[in-house]
């Protein structure tokens, strides 16, 4: 009995390493996420937790930093670099960072930190106002769209 145990948890164990690995691949075979970066750094350096806690575009600072899926993500304070830390999912931009209007039309645009917007829990950017604008009048159905071309759209 104690041989299945301990068997269970080395299995888990490994199991959960693999999970974690950076770059790893899907079930699917998609690679994971690829996130825009100017010179190697997300969202033009914005802190992306403000965005949901302070509900603002705040730039971060280079002392509270964190490399994360190959790019560096900066925080404008260190209490929110420990809450990306926790849970790099639940702030990280959906598709990418890139314009959520241009990845509806299957194009590949870099967002801009200052359009944006949070829809059900996930934070979207956009390039420009006109994209703001189009997109804001049918994000539903053009967040629809834009998960079809996503991640598929950086193999291209």
């Amino acid at each position: 009995m104690e041989k299945n145990v301990a068997l269970r948890l080395l299995v888990m164990a490994v199991a959960a390493m693999f999970l974690s690995l950076p770059g790893s691949v899907r079930a699917d075979g998609a690679e994971s996420a690829v996130f825009s970066s100017r010179a190697g750094v997300a969202i033009g350096g914005y802190d992306p937790v403000a965005f949901f806690e302070q509900g603002i575009a705040e730039p971060g600072r280079r002392g509270n930093a964190v490399m994360w899926k190959g790019v560096v993500w900066r925080f404008a304070s260190a209490r929110n670099q420990a809450r990306f830390e926790a849970n790099p999912r639940a702030y990280a931009p959906a598709f990418g960072g890139y314009c959520a209007f241009a990845m509806s039309q299957g194009r590949l645009l870099d967002g801009d930190p200052q359009l944006w917007a949070i829809v059900d829990g996930e934070l979207y950017l956009l390039n420009n106002p006109q994209a703001h604008g189009a997109w804001a009048a049918r994000r539903g159905e053009l967040i629809a769209q834009a998960q079809l071309h996503w991640p598929v759209i950086l193999r291209k």
